[in-house]
């Protein structure tokens, strides 16, 4: 007989998991209280504070009695930096009726969904993807198909790949690039082929997640699908926010860009949920935004060196094998011949990745997100968005475990 507790939540919550991210770093809080020497790998915002000026903004902004509500989609001021930092950085053009401005990139991505999104409507999520793709798909009682794009392929869907998937239940193809949680980073030829196959299809809606844009580890000039195919403009969401580039996490301010029906539909749902992003906020990001973007240099310049030393240490340990990446902060090592070689000596009793993410922290302390949580058995996820003393540490864990 059913626990009559159970029968009070909805079938769409329980269709759905806690972010695994948050999950294990809550469980490393947790022994960090009791006095454990834990290093956490697991959460993904940048380790410096907000720029000066930034917080200035918001300090003024409360001592001016900005403190009240806002119109739901945004301020305007914030609204046009938004439009014209579009224009500037990625030569699109969007009206303010073509943005809203919501309360994190992962709500603007889940109002998105529920304003588009029907039950048996298809949503095609290559793989690793970002935890929160397929989970947000499930709420909108829509289905993720995932489509695995692994490391022979450098994490990157395949215009061959796209067009097998799509179907005429085909509504949505979410894009991240760079990706969280493999730092790959398509380049303008990779988009345009992947546009090309859209373009056949014209039924089919495009997201595509620039979040990391600016964390930018090679210096190449970033390209969305916009820029490869301006045709898909129609039926195309560009989402974006201030949290990575300008590490702003906890300010909790994303936007979108796209047609206005849609943008209108996603306000709509926010009026009725959150309504108006903090108003603090806003005009943080409005001065993020519109102020100097040389405050991106010294953490670019510390990603880039952390990079290339975590890149380097785990090619160096026995069963890993693990790709440079173009953005974000973030390495996704290959662990399978590791995993299995555990296994085998009885290190851990079953060799999946989240056995060896428990191994790492019941016994060396250091907390991971084991590949299985974005899609990808067999893989771990690292931020390096931490103090080279931290990462210096925990490879050295790492490595002990592994030999």
């Amino acid at each position: 007989m059913a626990n009559p507790s159970e029968l009070a939540l909805s079938t769409r919550v329980l269709a759905i998991k806690e972010s695994p991210t948050l999950a294990i770093t809550a469980k490393a809080g947790k022994y960090k209280a009791e006095g454990r020497p834990i290093i956490g790998l697991a959460a993904g915002e940048p380790d410096f504070d907000t720029p000066q000026h930034i917080k200035d903004a918001a300090k003024a902004a409360i001592d001016a009695g900005f403190t009240k509500y806002t119109p739901v989609t945004g301020i305007p001021g914030l609204k046009k930096a938004i439009v014209n930092k579009f224009k500037q950085d990625n030569d699109l053009d969007y009206t303010t009726d073509e943005v809203i401005v919501g309360v994190g990139g992962k709500q603007t991505i889940f109002n998105l969904c529920l304003a588009v999104l029907n039950k048996g409507d298809e949503v095609i999520i290559p793989a690793p993807y970002w935890v929160s793709y397929a989970d947000i798909t499930l709420v909108a009682e829509a289905q993720p198909i995932i489509i695995e794009c692994g490391i022979e392929q450098s994490f990157k869907l395949l215009p061959s790949q796209l067009a097998a998937a799509i179907t005429s239940k085909t509504k949505l193809v979410m894009l991240n690039s760079p990706s969280n949680p493999t730092g790959s980073v398509y380049t303008l030829d990779e988009l345009k082929a992947l546009g090309d196959v859209l373009l056949q299809h014209p039924h089919v809606m495009v997201a595509t997640d620039d979040m990391y844009e600016h964390v930018n580890l090679t210096g190449d000039k970033f390209h969305n699908i916009l820029n490869a195919t301006p045709a898909l403009k129609d039926r195309c969401i560009v989402l974006n926010g201030v949290s990575k580039a300008y590490s702003m996490t906890g300010w909790r301010i994303g936007y979108a860009a796209g047609p206005a029906y849609i943008i209108k539909a996603m306000g709509i749902l926010q009026s009725q949920s959150t309504s108006n992003p903090t108003s603090i906020s806003q005009v943080a990001a409005q001065a993020a935004l519109e102020g100097p973007q040389d405050c991106i240099t010294p953490m670019l310049a510390a990603f880039k060196e952390r990079h290339e030393y975590v890149v380097k240490r785990f090619n160096d340990m026995p069963g890993i094998s693990c790709l440079r990446a173009g953005g974000a902060f973030y390495a996704f090592p290959d662990a399978r011949v590791a995993i299995s070689n555990l296994q085998k000596t009885g290190n851990i009793a079953e060799a999946t990745d989240m056995a060896f993410a428990e191994y790492l922290l019941a016994q060396f302390d250091v907390a991971v997100v084991p590949g299985s949580a974005f899609g990808a058995e067999g893989y771990f996820r690292i931020s390096f968005a931490t103090s080279m003393a931290n990462l210096q540490t925990a490879l050295d864990r790492i490595e002990k475990a592994l030999t």
